[in-house]
């Protein structure tokens, strides 16, 4: 009887200054998910980043909010993460968009496009245009809420057995390429193939495909490729800045109290800054380890950029023209693009020019 007088005429504030907290202060919302990847766990950089958010939701909740991060195969397939988010057999997913440009060629725009924005584009037009409010109503069609969890910035062109020294040398090539890329490239005569990356090594080896791109020197040194496809291109045209996502389901999402979804914001921003921090800090001597190793650095001929960007100006047009949820969609990522490369070469494309130029 003393101690509920003491709660009804202490109040809340007197009642956590004496140190004496009832039960319902100090019960929290216990949460549990599990988080399907599509990377292998090999590959710290990229499969990595969602362990550094599940660790950062963690330390935030006291460990009330726990995420377990699996692998492909664990619980579903590299490619069958989105089905199962949308189901719910999963509460959330780490993985690139475009892997599922088959449901829709949206999907796409929420990693990377064919000769699309940077990285700093993206994440500009992400967090301060309207990026996110337009891929978060698509992404309300497939029952998921998303968020940016990744970037690997600029990737490279990939691995070939042969030189590639026009265009003509794309005619008839099998290559691994991310996706929706594969449109483009199937315009010039290759051969697209969808392959998860704990595939890639032993399908080049093998001779299934003639190349591979997958990311950048840190990783691709993990991988091996130049061990059987030496000839190393850049830059890679479809990737020019590669976002990474996390796919949420939405009723786990909505069943979330406002602190804990704000807790899930912020580790996923720290994890995205993270990502692209961890790989711009380890390609740069992943690539002299490559080089000694025998890869032989390259850039794509003048043509083969060119022949490129058409194809891909005619690939968005058929978009535009068939696709409703590209059609709302893209042409606001265009506006944003066309402004930002009217601003990136003046201030840090000319610094960038000048100061690789020097001898330090």
């Amino acid at each position: 009887m003393e101690r509920r007088k003491f709660m009804k005429s202490a109040g809340l504030a007197g009642i956590l200054a004496a140190g004496t907290t009832p039960a319902i202060v100090q019960a929290q919302q216990q949460v549990r998910w599990r988080l399907a990847s599509s990377f292998p766990k090999s590959l710290d950089t990229i499969h990595g980043g969602a362990e550094v958010f599940a660790r950062m939701v963690s330390d935030m909740t006291g460990g009330r909010f726990q995420i377990s991060v699996h692998a492909p195969g664990e619980l579903v397939p590299a490619f069958g993460v989105v089905d199962a988010v949308q189901q719910g057999t999963i509460d959330c997913c780490h993985t690139c968009g475009y892997y599922f440009f088959g449901k829709d060629e949206t999907f796409a725009i929420d990693t990377a496009i064919p000769f699309g924005m940077n990285s700093r584009g993206i994440t500009a037009w992400m967090y301060d245009g309207n990026g996110m409010k337009l891929l978060r109503e698509f992404f309300a069609q497939y029952n998921m809420v998303n968020f940016p969890l990744g970037n690997t910035g600029a990737q490279m062109g990939g691995w070939y057995r042969k030189e590639i020294k026009s265009v003509a040398d794309l005619n008839g090539l099998k290559m691994r390429i991310g996706g929706f890329a594969g449109r483009v490239l199937a315009k010039l005569g290759g051969v697209p193939q969808n392959i998860p990356g704990g595939e890639l090594y032993q399908a080049l080896e093998r001779g299934t495909i003639d190349a591979t791109e997958w990311v950048g020197p840190y990783d691709d040194h993990k991988l091996g490729f130049h061990k059987v496809a030496p000839f190393y291109y850049y830059p890679g045209w479809w990737e020019g800045g590669a976002q990474v996502s996390m796919y949420i389901n939405d009723k786990q999402w909505n069943g979330l109290s406002a602190e804990y979804r704000a807790i899930v914001t912020a580790a996923a921003s720290h994890a995205h800054v993270n990502m692209q921090a961890m790989y711009d800090a380890r390609n740069p001597v992943a690539l002299k380890q490559l080089i000694a190793e025998g890869a032989k650095l390259h850039r794509f001929p003048r043509d083969v950029m060119d022949s490129a960007l058409k194809a891909r100006s005619e690939v968005y047009k058929e978009l535009l023209d068939t696709n409703p949820n590209w059609k709302k969609i893209y042409p606001d990522y265009e506006r944003f693009m066309r402004d930002q490369y009217q601003w990136v070469p003046i201030a840090d494309g000319s610094y960038d020019q000048y100061m690789a130029a020097q001898t330090l």
